[in-house]
């Protein structure tokens, strides 16, 4: 069952009760990530999801991590684009520990000087880690490239310029100024009652008084360009995209089945026309990344640097014949019973369940259930698939960046218009 309350504070409280399961799921969720920087700030919330495990008023680095490991705890931290979460997995019983410590690293960290050197070299080493991961940088390439002068378009982990010149100060007034009980939800699920967690949340999280800060969003605009990144690889990573429907627009379902066509399972058209009969590429998928007022529709394959050509020429083939070509129903009900399959399987997990509820709070406003998912899909046709892929694969905003070696990618397309 699944409930939900609002602090006089402001801050969300919600449960989801999950019988016959021992552990729970709790998360605290902060409405701001990477696009509420600016450029001068880029990597700040990614710096500041280190640091508040690097000591608190009450707690040291040290202290912190035993207390997790005597509950059995299993926690976890990430910052996204538009939000943030700090996660912890533990048994019913250590539910009161649990909210404690958490509290304590989102509410009063320490920000200790000394701590802050040393992290700073771990997330330059994180930086270096992406640099060194083609697929990721590829991505990274991508976005900047497709959303120029935006902070979506920005690094979540900053650049070493950014992050190296960030001071204490800086940390301390921008937690200052987000973590605000406005922008805060506490969600749990599984073996908790709402009630008891109430009464908990309230007592950790009900002084805090931050007025909510003057955060102000604006879409990006899209500039669909081809970019050839040379580098010395023995693969060469490609990214091909386009826009897609923000996470509010009733479109996000229509989409959500694309993508399953496309290239989002084993039997899409990309894996199997570009890895499974020609042998071309070992990694090659589609992805949907939807915010709050855009979205973006990417297509990934790593190739031999002799291929890539070939396979930008498949990629936009199945492009021009999912824009032309109503898909037939027998694949239209095969890619929405795989969507169905794993959000009924993700139910039976206290950690995806507890995520969804949150994810639900911050994007759409309201809980919406399994079920009224499942409708949405099925209720796309294969009209809606032809209509929304000729809408977004257009040529007006169809971009692509290659990284790698790059003799071999000849003609060079002047555009990617399909």
């Amino acid at each position: 069952m699944f409930r939900k309350q609002v602090l006089d504070n402001g801050l969300t409280i919600l449960t989801e009760h999950m019988p016959h399961v021992r552990s729970v799921a709790l998360g605290v969720w902060l409405r701001r990530g990477s696009r509420h920087e600016k450029a001068s700030e880029s990597g700040l919330a990614h710096f500041i999801e280190h640091m508040v495990f690097k000591g608190t008023e009450r707690r040291s680095q040290a202290q912190i991590a035993q207390e997790l490991d005597e509950i059995g705890g299993q926690s976890d931290a990430f910052t996204s684009q538009e939000y943030a979460g700090f996660h912890a997995k533990v048994l019913g019983e250590h539910v009161p520990r649990a909210i404690d410590l958490l509290s304590d690293i989102v509410l009063a960290p320490s920000f200790d000087a000394e701590e802050l050197e040393r992290e700073r070299m771990v997330i330059f080493e994180e930086i270096k880690g992406v640099e060194d991961a083609p697929e990721d940088r590829v991505h990274d390439l991508f976005v900047e490239f497709f959303w120029p002068n935006h902070p979506l378009g920005r690094p979540i982990l900053g650049t070493p310029e950014t992050v190296g010149g960030f001071e204490r100060d800086d940390l301390v007034r921008f937690f200052r100024k987000i973590y605000a009980p406005s922008n805060i939800i506490v969600a749990a699920a599984g073996d908790v009652e709402h009630d008891a967690l109430f009464e908990l949340v309230s007592s950790h999280f009900a002084s805090l008084d931050t007025p909510p800060d003057d955060a102000i969003e604006s879409p990006p605009s899209v500039r669909p360009t081809i970019r050839l990144q040379p580098k010395d690889l023995e693969q060469t990573h490609l990214v091909i995209g386009t826009v897609a429907p923000p996470q509010g627009s009733p479109d996000r379902y229509v989409a959500y089945v694309l993508n399953a066509i496309l290239g989002g399972n084993l039997s899409s058209r990309l894996f199997q026309v570009i890895r499974e009969e020609r042998g071309l590429a070992y990694s090659v998928y589609s992805g949907l990344n939807c915010f709050s007022d855009a979205g973006q529709f990417s297509i990934y394959a790593g190739t031999d640097p002799k291929h890539v050509t070939e396979v930008v020429d498949l990629t936009l083939e199945e492009i021009r014949r999912i824009k032309s070509e109503a898909v037939p129903a027998a694949e239209l009900d095969r890619a929405k019973s795989h969507m169905r399959g794993s959000i009924l399987m993700s139910l039976e997990s206290t950690g995806s369940r507890m995520s969804q509820i949150a994810r639900l709070e911050m994007t759409q406003g309201r809980y919406v259930t399994p079920e009224e998912t499942i409708a949405s899909l099925e209720a796309v046709s294969s009209e809606d698939v032809l209509r929304l892929a000729t809408e977004i694969f257009d040529g007006r905003s169809l971009a692509m960046t290659v990284l790698g070696k790059l003799e071999h990618f000849h003609p060079v397309p002047e555009s990617l218009v399909a």
